[in-house]
Order: structure tokens, then C-alpha cells, then sequence
């Protein structure tokens, strides 16, 4: 079994000389079907992703096509639900095999290959390996343990993406019944800025577009996102886009392939004739961190030609709909071009041009991801994003509006339905209401605070609905001494990863159903429901049988962790779980715009939430869209940093490859970016490379620079040569995830600053 990648061949190629998507999908398909050794169901399977009557696929969160016929599944699609479907098996006689401390010196693409888990097993804490427990055994040890708790805020409750409406709504009624708010989630650690800053703004967290509004957008700005391996079906709606005239403009400090150009698999002029779209006709690289200061010159561009053309801005708009306009103008002002063009790095031509695009079109929709959101300064980036939409008054408007794009299929809808650390006070009062129960008011902890909890012994029950909790949190060493300390650690998964090998004291493993798979209660065959980046809700229903007889829906086994725990005199669980339609009838009776929710599921592809700010309506203080008029940055990260060492000072971001989803890494290629067979490397410029008298596939250590006196530093990456501005490297997540030091944090939000991380180089012999 393969532990380390570092001493694989590799060849690096960052020009890829291919449209995205094409040819070179359909192989990397084929591939992973194959690889599944499940090809024939997987195809089978496939063409029910994304359609009426078939499963929502458990990638991204990227809304489905309204074309009828037309095939709702991408590349990555195909390794997620191959990675799912897979014919192999992870049992007791695996977990008997090999030691947890055998299990912890693989890598975590060897431990997620090992296959599907089938059965519930229990780490005692002295044995080195799990044993099999029974499914009652195993509720009632998570019921002993937080019965135990001096205090139900010793508890957390971790959720993934991944997780349906329906049993996100079950498990933030198990913790308020049990009495927390410590909802941690996979939102604080991606879109939290988002949904923060557009909350103030706006009045609403989400999206205010609609699929609908990208096929009449006059303009479409991408900031800080690479949908080629991150969402590629939103490369066929910007393909789409392209060719009816949009202009496009991609604004991210890395050039991606799936930006420039783009085959679709699904056209057979340009997979005939090995032509592609162009998706992008202006591409921009600012330096990390700076995209607030490109918006802010942007504004300044737009204010200093308003004095000359009155049609420059959407007074209309202003006056009727907005307040703190003269205080933003005021700050737009008095931010000086020195410091925008040095903090964004582009020149002042380059942004005059930006605010031509925008400025001579009518509706413009600006969409963004994690670039922009995993900063010091992302909330006031995320307003600044929202306050230049507003000067044109292109929110609230056919064809444009602002569209944060979601990772995980279900994030979104697992915070509509309650999965919030600090829940709105009128959600907690209908859960009042509608249960008869004292509702837990005080705000409970997020992912970075739970961190701290465990840490300092104030959590020590960890309940993981899903995901990958210590692979995808930051400060690796540190993450992984919390998990440790724990008395109890319990995952709720599909298949084996990283953190059920970091466990707790003791821990459990309790193997759920993947999305593909038909789900059957007391009631009959369920389906669930999930929302989307555009708001959009609607049904997925499994179609293969389930990997084993002994695993269970993550809705079943919620509800037996609840009774186990807190009883049914307030709740009836198991009566819930039975029939998933009772859920939702729970949730429409405490969530508003929820009306007649099982009947709604059942037309096409379900139905849309209403978003107020799409009607011009602002559920905000002043009941008014709000200009924010906070001031740039003081400095960004690597200013800081260099004043603490006397080495060049780089900002790194991480990210992912290909080949990968979230923490889940299906293979060790990343073609669009030229690497193969390794994910020990560094993105760097020629220019930065030659300052530092390195060559291009020297190896070297990252060292992180932090007042906090912790070393943190990972070793042997190879420096891959790439189009990145100076200054600026990359490299994957979670390799380089022990950089991320535990306080560094979006200031208003606490989300980790993945993307502004201080660093210096050091040459090392490979």
C-alpha cells in the first residue's frame, strides 16, 4: 500500500494544449469507471444523475440544466458517483488486518480506495484496532457518552455538505433538544464570508441569481474560482453564455484551463473536429488577496466618470433602494490608486478596462468562490463585491445579480434548514413553538472554535455527520491533537478517510448510504431533497442497492442516536425516520416558504426559494440594501509577515487538483495544470523562482511566518513553473494544511485564511 507520492514520475506541462472538458474528460471518465470495478452499474447509474426521478449528484452544488434530454453529470461527476459506487468493500476483516496506527502512514487517497465501509466498528482505546459493534451497541454508547457531559455544549455536532435536507433537519433538532447550538460545518470553512457579507448588504446569505438569469446576462465576472475542476457543469452555462454574445471576464490570480477554453463533451461538432468555445475573452491575475482592491478601483473608475456621464451609475436604484451611499463614495475616495494598483497588482489600464466591460453592460452577474472568501479581509471583499453591483443597480434585475458559488451539493440547504452555530432568533422561536421545548439561545462554536474547545477540554464528544473533519481543518498537528483529545469521536461515512484514524479516546465508525443508493424505511423507498447554488430544491432518490445489508440511512441513524440520547417525550424520532415525507412536513411548518413542500418536489426539478433581494426586498436594519464603507486592508499578508523575517516572503494559497473533491483525492494527476503522478509540488512564476535562485523542479521546504512562536513547515515540494502573479504560489490542501496556522481567521467570520498564508522557501535535497 502506497503511502507517499513524492517519488513518482511526473512531467510538467502547465500549457495543457487542450480545451478543457473534451477528449481528455471522456478518458479521465472511462478511467475512473473503470477503476470503480462497477463500470456497468456506474454508466447505468449515470444517466439518472441530475434528472427527475434520479439522484442529485454528491459533487457540487451547481444547478441543473432546464434542457430536457441533455446529460446533467461532468467529469468530476463521474469520479464522485464512481468513487460511491465502487465494488469494493471495507469490513471487520480489514479493520483486523491493519492497526489504526498502521492505517494512520497511509496517505489519504490509499485509505478512501480501500472501498465502502459495511458494517459499524468500535475503537475501545486500548486495543489498536476496531471491532465490530452491533447498531444498538453503538447507540448507546454515543447516548452514555453525552448523558455523561457535564454541560451539552461539551458536545459537537459536525456536518458535511453532503448531508440531505432532511437529516441536517433531524440532526439540529437532536442538538437543540439536547441543548446546543455547536453546529460546526463544512460553510465555516468555505462560503461563511459570503454568507455574512451578503447578510449585511443584502439582507439574504444566498444567491440572488437563477440559472435563468445566465442565459440573459450582458456580462458575467468570475472572481477567484476555477469551475473547470471545481464545478465543471458551470463551464457549459459560461460555454452557452460565450456563444450568445456574453462577454465573460475572469478575474483569479492563477490561469485555469477550464477559463480559457472549453469543449463540450455533449457537442459533437467540437468533439468531432477537437475544437473547443472560448469561455473567457479577458482573463485577470491579481495578486491574492487583492481582489477588494480591483473592485475598489473599479469603483473609483466609475465614481470619476459619473462626473462626466450622469448614466454611469443607477441613481434610480440608489435613492429608492439604498442607504450609506455618500459614506461609501466617500471612502471610495479616499482610497489611494498607489496602494489599490500595488495590493491588486494589475495596472491602472487594466482596471479602466474592467470598468469599461461593466460600465457598457446593462445586466452583469458577478460570481465568485473560495479565492475571494478565504482572506483576512474576505466579508469586507464579499460587500465590496455587492457594493459595486449596486452602483449599477444589478441587483434585483433580470440577467444579473450575485451568485456565490456553493461547494458541497447541500451546503446551502443544510444551513436554509438549520445547521447555523448562531441561528436567527425567529428560526429558533418557530422551533419553540412548533416543539413546546426551551431552545438553546447562546451562540454555540464553529469549526475553528470547536478546534479550540477540544483543545482546551470544553468539548469532548465529536459527532461528524459526514465529511472529512481533520483533513479539511487547518493547523493539521493541532487539529489532530484536539480530535485526540477527545473521550468520544463518532463518523458518520460512506467510506474510510483521515479521521477515523485520528480518533478520540474511544471511537465509533457508523457506515451510511451513499446518494446513489436506494434508501428503504418501515414506509417504503425514500427520496431526499437538497438545494442548490441558485436556490433551487429538489429530490434525489438512490437507484443501486445499497454496498451492504448492515449500513444504514444517515436519517436512520441521526434518529437512533436521538433516542438514544435525549428520548421521544419530546420528539418522535423513529416515527420521523420512518417516512422522510414527515420531515419535511416538520419543515414546512417552521421554515418559511416551505409550503406544501412534498408536493412541490414532485414537479420537474422541483421548486425555487424565493430570494427577497431578487425582489428588491432588504431584510436588513434599514430595511435598504447597504453600502459598506470599509477601507482597504492596511496591509496584506506577506506585508505583515515580512516584518517578522529577512527571507522573501510569498503568499500562498492551497487548493485542489483535478483529481480531487474537497479532501477526497481520486488519483494523483492534475492534467489541466501539467502534473502527474505526484501532489507534492509548488506552483511558482519564473520570476519568483529566479529570485530565489531555485530552477523549476528543485524541491524545497515551506516554512510558515507567524508571531505565535509554532513552527510549522512540510517538506520536499517541487517547484512546478506556472502562470501566477509574483509574489504568489499554490500548492494542494491537505498537504499543505499544517501552514494554516489555527488563529488565522476572515476577520467577522472566522473562516481559515487557506488563500493568505505568509511563507518562505528553502532548497532541500528530494
Amino acid at each position: 500500500m502506497s503511502t507517499s507520492s513524492k517519488n513518482k514520475s511526473s512531467k510538467s506541462n502547465p500549457a495543457y494544449p487542450s480545451p478543457a472538458g473534451g477528449w481528455g474528460a471522456l478518458k479521465s471518465s472511462a478511467k475512473h469507471l473503470i477503476h470503480s470495478e462497477n463500470a456497468a452499474k456506474n454508466v447505468k447509474a449515470l444517466l439518472r444523475a441530475n434528472q427527475p426521478g434520479g439522484f442529485d449528484c454528491p459533487g457540487c452544488a451547481w444547478g441543473d440544466s432546464e434542457k430536457a434530454g441533455k446529460i446533467q453529470f461532468c467529469e468530476n461527476g463521474v469520479k464522485a458517483i464512481a468513487w460511491e459506487a465502487t465494488s469494493k468493500r471495507v469490513d471487520s476483516s480489514f479493520f483486523k488486518q491493519y492497526s489504526i496506527t498502521e492505517l494512520q502512514q497511509w496517505d489519504g487517497h490509499s485509505l478512501e480506495k480501500s472501498g465502502r465501509l459495511t458494517e459499524p466498528m468500535f475503537y475501545d482505546g486500548i486495543s489498536d484496532h476496531y471491532q465490530p459493534i452491533s447498531w444498538e451497541n453503538a447507540f448507546k454508547v454515543i447516548g452514555d457518552s453525552l448523558q455523561q457531559l457535564a454541560s451539552p455544549n461539551e458536545a459537537l455536532l459536525y456536518t458535511s455538505g453532503r448531508a440531505s435536507n432532511e437529516v441536517a433537519y433531524l440532526y439540529q433538532l437532536f442538538g437543540r433538544v439536547l441543548g446546543t447550538n455547536n453546529f460546526p460545518d463544512c460553510s465555516n470553512m468555505c462560503h461563511e464570508a459570503s454568507g455574512i457579507g451578503m447578510t449585511n448588504s443584502l439582507g439574504t446569505g444566498k444567491g440572488t441569481v437563477t440559472m435563468d438569469d445566465f442565459s440573459k446576462a450582458d456580462a458575467i465576472f468570475v472572481f477567484g474560482q476555477n469551475p473547470g475542476t471545481n464545478h465543471p457543469r458551470m463551464l457549459g452555462t459560461l460555454r452557452e453564455a460565450s456563444k450568445r454574445g456574453a462577454k465573460i471576464v475572469s478575474i483569479n490570480n492563477l490561469k485555469e484551463r477550464g477559463l480559457q477554453k472549453f469543449s463540450d463533451p455533449q457537442s459533437p461538432k467540437e468533439m468531432i473536429f477537437l475544437t473547443g468555445t472560448n469561455i473567457s475573452q479577458h482573463y485577470f491575475t491579481p495578486r491574492l488577496g487583492g481582489d477588494m482592491a480591483l473592485l475598489r478601483g473599479v469603483a473609483k473608475c466609475l465614481f470619476e466618470r459619473f462626473e462626466q456621464d450622469k448614466s454611469i451609475l443607477d441613481t434610480d436604484f440608489i435613492q429608492a433602494h439604498c442607504h450609506g451611499f455618500e459614506a461609501y463614495q466617500r471612502s471610495v475616495a479616499s482610497s489611494d490608486w498607489e496602494k489599490i494598483l500595488y495590493q491588486c497588482s494589475l495596472s491602472r489600464e487594466e482596471i479602466e478596462q474592467i470598468a469599461t466591460i461593466y460600465a457598457s453592460s446593462d445586466k452583469v452577474i458577478f460570481t465568485w468562490a473560495m479565492g475571494i472568501t478565504q482572506h483576512h479581509h474576505s466579508v469586507a471583499t464579499v460587500r465590496e463585491l455587492v457594493n459595486v453591483l449596486m452602483l449599477r443597480g444589478n441587483v434585483g434585475k433580470v440577467g444579473a445579480g450575485a451568485c456565490p458559488v456553493r461547494g458541497h451539493s447541500n451546503v446551502q440547504g443544510n444551513r436554509t434548514v438549520g445547521i447555523n452555530e448562531n441561528p436567527p432568533m425567529d428560526f429558533l422561536d418557530a422551533l419553540e413553538k412548533r416543539y413546546a421545548f426551551s431552545v438553546p439561545r447562546e451562540h454555540g462554536f464553529n469549526t475553528v472554535d470547536s478546534i479550540h474547545a477540544m483543545l482546551e477540554g470544553k468539548a469532548k464528544v465529536f459527532i461528524a455527520l459526514g465529511g472529512n473533519f481533520s483533513a479539511a481543518t487547518p493547523d493539521t498537528e493541532r487539529s489532530y491533537q484536539a480530535l485526540q483529545q477527545c473521550d468520544l469521536t463518532v463518523q458518520i461515512s460512506t467510506k474510510l478517510n483521515r479521521s477515523h484514524v485520528i480518533t478520540g479516546k474511544r471511537a465509533l465508525i457508523l457506515p451510511c448510504l451513499g446518494r446513489t443508493e436506494i434508501d428503504r424505511q418501515t414506509s417504503g423507498e425514500q427520496c431526499i431533497t437538497v438545494e442548490d447554488s441558485m436556490s433551487m430544491v429538489h429530490s434525489s432518490t438512490g437507484q443501486n442497492e445499497p454496498a451492504s445489508d448492515n449500513i444504514r440511512s444517515e436519517t436512520a441513524i441521526v434518529a437512533a442516536m436521538a433516542m438514544a440520547s435525549v428520548g421521544d417525550k419530546i420528539i418522535d424520532w423513529n416515527k420521523l425516520a420512518s417516512d422522510y415525507a414527515l420531515i419535511r412536513q416538520e419543515i414546512s411548518a417552521v421554515i418559511p416558504d416551505f409550503e406544501d413542500y412534498n408536493a412541490r418536489i414532485k414537479a420537474g426539478r422541483g421548486f425555487y426559494l424565493q430570494n427577497p433581494a431578487a425582489q428588491r426586498q432588504w431584510r436588513t436594519p434599514m430595511k435598504k440594501a447597504t453600502f459598506s464603507d470599509a477601507k482597504l486592508p492596511e496591509q496584506l499578508a506577506h506585508e505583515c509577515a515580512q516584518l517578522l523575517t529577512k527571507k522573501p516572503v510569498l503568499t500562498l494559497q492551497t487548493m485542489r487538483s483535478h483529481d480531487q473533491y474537497n479532501t477526497t483525492i481520486y488519483g494523483m494527476d492534475d492534467r489541466y495544470r501539467g502534473v502527474y503522478g505526484e501532489r507534492n509540488v509548488i506552483f511558482m512564476s519564473a520570476e519568483d523562482i529566479n529570485k530565489q535562485a531555485l530552477i523549476n523542479g528543485d524541491y524545497v521546504k515551506i516554512t510558515t511566518i507567524s508571531n505565535d512562536g509554532i513552527e510549522r513547515s512540510v517538506t520536499n515540494f517541487k517547484i512546478v513553473e506556472y502562470q501566477i502573479p509574483s509574489g504568489c504560489v499554490a500548492a494542494y490542501y491537505p498537504e499543505t494544511n499544517p501552514l494554516v496556522p489555527l488563529e488565522s481567521v476572515a476577520d467577522d467570520c472566522g473562516t481559515p485564511t487557506y488563500k493568505s498564508i505568509p511563507v518562505t522557501l528553502d532548497k532541500v535535497s528530494p
